[in-house]
């Protein structure tokens, strides 16, 4: 039987390859997006259905859900990859944005989770892939609101293994590094407010050090080539870091501690 993934945040990214990556692997694809009448990739593809979903519009999600059963019948495995990253200064940020960050990279994603658990629970069967991030495990200045809802996924994700493992559905985490998306584009979001004079010198530290990032970083293709392993391998490793930075990244974390992990980063920022 052809089996089925439905994936948040499908219009770009690493959610839009990860779509391809499965069709071409011979599965059927749920791609789910804000703005599906946008679309010009993914839909023209058999065994694709594009359909609208807002992980902040509950409704959004049970019809997609709904659909994607009605299109293929089951769902074999949930990516929860929608998101985005809200950055600056906490005191110059509107309540409004902190609730959206963690609206977005937080309770949209236990909304869709619990969404689709009954169906998983049905089949006894199921995995949820939750993409978080190297920045679930390590933090860089003005972060302080991304970093705390990526940190949830880690937390919530590595709970829930236990929890949905009464129901036979494995729980994985991808964890990116840098990836070459339009994440600094319409997925970034950055406040500040000048007369914070205080705060503008780790502002400028951090604007000129997205510079010099650019738009370089891993290919989307190499995170999906993850998330396929992720949930097709069979087994019960709960962390994937996708790609190489994020893998040494993540090996020179845990290989150190917490002074001189943090000592690097203020250095490389000058603080």
């Amino acid at each position: 039987m052809t089996k089925t993934i439905l994936i948040t945040g499908s219009s770009s990214g690493i959610g839009r390859a990860t779509a391809r990556y499965f069709h071409d692997h011979g599965w059927n694809v749920v791609a789910t997006m804000r703005r599906p009448e946008d679309d010009t990739q993914l839909g023209p593809l058999e065994r694709v259905l594009v359909t609208r979903l807002d992980v902040r519009d509950p409704a959004s999600v049970t019809a997609a859900v709904g659909a994607g059963l009605e299109r293929f019948g089951r769902i074999d495995v949930l990516l929860n990859n929608a998101g985005y990253g809200a950055y600056g200064p906490l005191e110059a940020t509107p309540t409004e944005k902190i609730r959206r960050q963690f609206d977005v990279n937080v309770l949209g994603l236990l909304d869709t989770t619990k969404a689709i658990l009954p169906h998983f629970r049905a089949n006894g069967r199921g995995t949820v892939v939750n993409i978080s991030s190297i920045g679930g495990k390590v933090t860089f200045p003005l972060g302080t609101l991304y970093h705390g809802t990526k940190f949830a996924v880690e937390g919530l994700s590595e709970a829930l293994h236990y929890e949905l493992a009464a129901i036979g559905v494995q729980v994985k985490i991808v964890e990116p590094g840098f990836v070459d998306t339009d994440f600094a584009g319409r997925s970034f979001d950055f406040t500040n407010d000048e007369s914070l004079a205080e705060y503008q010198k780790l502002v400028a530290a951090f604007v000129a050090a997205q510079a010099q990032q650019g738009t370089g970083g891993d290919d989307p293709q190499v995170v999906a080539e993850v998330v396929y392993r992720a949930a097709t391998d069979g087994t019960d490793q709960l962390r994937y870091p996708a790609g190489p930075y994020a893998a040494e990244l993540l090996a020179t974390r845990a290989a150190v501690d917490d002074a001189t992990f943090i000592g690097g980063v203020k250095q490389q920022f000058g603080l």
